[in-house]
């Protein structure tokens, strides 16, 4: 994190009364990288994910076997057409990645949203009492 991030969240945390340090320490640290992209598999839209992994192995092993195919080969016309597969099988994968983390940096949002929302139910709880 940059100076200026650890800055803010320093002043958040010192904002915060008790009851919301314990909250926040309840709730913990945002999950590592590991744990957040295999949260992707589960939920409303895990089948979604599991299909997108799917079709980017696919495309994977596509690119390998034409790419070996590229070049066995040595006809001019053939090395073209195959090399286009590669292209094409190499691009779905990257395109089929970038979908994955796009969605892996909508549920970190929709976390903090959460978090947010939280801290201004206790908010609105406590200014009710």
């Amino acid at each position: 994190m940059t100076q200026k991030t650890e800055d803010l969240d320093r002043l958040i945390l010192e904002a915060l009364d008790e009851d919301d340090r314990a909250v926040l320490a309840e709730i913990g640290e945002e999950p590592g990288y590991f744990s957040q992209a295999l949260g992707l598999f589960g939920g409303k839209l895990g089948w979604v994910m599991w299909g997108m992994y799917f079709v980017n192995i696919l495309g994977a092993v596509v690119a390998a076997w034409a790419g070996w195919q590229m070049f066995q080969t040595s006809d001019p016309a053939a090395v073209m057409r195959w090399g286009v597969l590669v292209l094409a099988a190499l691009n779905i994968g990257i395109f089929m990645k970038g979908g994955m983390g796009v969605q892996l940096q909508h549920n970190r949002i929709l976390r903090e949203l959460k978090r947010v929302e939280l801290q201004l139910a206790r908010g609105q709880a406590k200014g009710s009492v």
